[in-house]
C-alpha cells in the first residue's frame, strides 16, 4: 500500500513548527509575494529559512507557493524572488502560471516544481503535459471524483505524483479561479487578494427596476448563495488511499496554530491507524469525527469525490464558522522557576479550567494556577493579545503543546 504524504498549511513560522510537531510529512508556506494568500501573515525570507531548517531537522519537507496568475509587471520580481529562494533550498515550488514555471525551471533547475490546483488540472493529458515539461507533481482540481483520480493514476507516468485536497474551505469558482472579488472590490483573487465575496449575502435586482432589491430568503438571516460547506474526508481514508494519491493536502494558509494542530493530528492518526490495521481505523472513527469538529469549520461535505455535489453541499442561512474551542497559545520553554512561556492569543484567568493539546492525541484538562508577566508580576488574568506570559498549570508541559479553552 502506498502511504501518502500528509501536507499541512502554515501561515507563519510559529504555525509551521506546530504543523511539524503535530504530524505533518510536509508543510506548504507562502513568501511575502507571488502567492495566493496575500492577506495571510506569510513568511519573510529569514523566517522561511528558519522554518525550512526546523522542518528538515525533523525529516519534514517544505514547499513554497508562487501560484499567482502573473502579469507582465510581475515577471522580473518573480525571477529575483526565485534567486533568493534558491539560496534557502525549499523542497518544491508550487506554481500555476506557465510563464512563472518557465522562470523557475531556468533559475532553480534543481528544485521540484508542483503544479497548483489553480492550473485547472482535470484530466490525465494535462498531467502528462506538465510531466513532459519537467513537473514532479500535479495538484488535482477539487472538481475531480474518486474514479477520475484512479483513472488519472493509471494513465500517467509512475514517477509523476498526484496531490489532492482532502480537507478545508471549498471555492465557488472552478479550481479557485474567481473573478467576483476583482469585480466587486478591485482586489484580484488570482493575484492573492481575494475578499471572499462567496460568503456574502446577495439580493436580486430586476433590470427595469434599478435600486429595488428583492431579498432572497432561506430564513430570517437571508441566503448565502455561493457559500460552500468545508471539505472533510477524515471518514474516507480507505477510499483515498485506494486511489494511489501521493499527497493528502489540507487547505488553510490563513488558519491558526490551533486549527493546524487539530487537523494535522487527526489526519496523522487516521492515516497511521489505517496503515497499521483497517479495523483499528474503523474502531477509532468516532474519535476522528470528534477531534476534527473541535476546530473552526462551516459544516462538512465530501465535495466532488463521490460525484457532483447537490444543494446539500451549500450553507444557505449563515456564513459563520462553527467554533467549539478558543485558541489560547503555544507552550514555549520553561524558565528558571519552572513556569512555561506563552504568547497569549485570547483571554483566560487564574482558576480557569483549560485544555492542553498533545501531539500524541491526548487532551489534558488543567487548572491555571499562576499567570506571571515578563516583569515577574502576578496577574489574575491574561487580557492582552500577544502578551508574553509565564504559566503554572500544575503539571509538566512540552514545548509546542497547544493551549485551548472549550466554549
Amino acid at each position: 500500500m502506498k502511504i501518502p504524504e500528509l501536507l499541512i498549511p502554515a501561515s507563519s513560522l510559529e504555525v509551521l513548527k506546530t504543523a511539524v510537531v503535530f504530524g505533518a510529512d510536509a508543510v506548504y508556506i507562502g513568501g511575502e509575494a507571488f502567492g495566493l494568500r496575500a492577506k495571510a501573515k506569510n513568511f519573510s525570507m529569514e523566517d522561511m529559512e528558519a522554518g525550512i531548517a526546523f522542518a528538515h531537522e525533523r525529516g519534514v519537507k517544505v514547499y513554497v507557493t508562487a501560484n499567482i496568475l502573473a502579469h507582465n509587471r510581475d515577471l522580473a520580481g518573480v525571477e529575483e524572488y526565485f534567486r533568493e529562494l534558491k539560496k534557502i533550498r525549499p523542497d518544491a515550488l508550487i506554481i500555476s502560471d506557465p510563464g512563472v514555471f518557465t522562470i523557475a525551471r531556468s533559475v532553480c533547475p534543481e528544485t521540484e516544481i508542483h503544479i497548483s490546483t489553480q492550473a485547472n488540472n482535470t484530466n490525465y493529458e494535462t498531467f502528462r503535459f506538465w510531466h513532459a515539461l519537467g513537473a514532479k507533481r500535479v495538484v488535482s482540481a477539487r472538481e475531480l471524483s474518486m474514479e477520475e483520480l484512479r483513472e488519472i493514476r493509471a494513465k500517467i507516468p509512475e514517477d509523476l505524483e498526484i496531490e489532492t485536497f482532502v480537507h478545508g474551505a471549498m471555492c465557488i469558482s472552478y479550481s479557485g479561479r474567481c473573478l467576483l472579488s476583482n469585480y466587486f472590490t478591485g482586489r484580484d483573487a488570482n493575484q492573492g487578494a481575494c475578499t471572499h465575496p462567496c460568503r456574502w449575502k446577495y439580493a436580486v435586482v430586476e433590470e427595469t427596476r434599478p435600486g429595488e432589491y428583492l431579498p432572497v430568503y432561506e430564513n430570517e438571516r437571508g441566503t448565502f448563495l455561493f457559500n460552500s460547506k468545508d471539505l472533510c474526508m477524515i471518514e474516507h481514508i480507505p477510499d483515498l488511499l485506494s486511489t494511489g494519491i501521493d499527497s493528502l493536502k489540507i487547505e488553510g494558509r490563513m488558519k491558526t496554530a490551533l486549527y493546524v494542530a487539530t487537523v494535522a493530528r487527526t489526519y496523522r492518526k487516521a492515516i497511521d491507524d489505517y496503515v497499521k490495521d483497517p479495523a483499528l481505523y474503523e474502531q477509532n472513527l468516532p474519535w476522528y469525527r470528534e477531534q476534527i469538529s473541535n476546530c473552526t469549520y462551516r459544516q462538512f461535505t465530501t465535495g466532488f469525490f463521490y460525484g457532483k455535489p447537490d444543494e446539500t453541499a451549500q450553507i444557505y442561512d449563515s456564513n459563520t464558522y462553527v467554533k467549539e474551542y478558543t485558541y489560547l497559545g503555544i507552550v514555549g520553554e520553561a524558565n528558571e522557576k519552572g513556569l512555561y512561556r506563552i504568547e497569549q492569543r485570547n483571554k483566560f484567568s487564574v482558576g480557569e479550567t483549560i485544555e492542553v493539546m498533545k501531539p500524541d492525541g491526548r487532551n489534558l484538562s488543567v487548572t491555571v494556577k499562576r499567570i506571571v508577566n515578563e516583569e515577574g508580576e502576578e496577574q489574575k488574568s491574561a487580557p492582552h493579545p500577544k502578551q508574553v506570559l509565564y504559566l503554572d498549570l500544575g503539571m509538566d508541559l512540552d514545548q509546542y503543546d497547544i493551549l485551548r479553552r472549550k466554549e
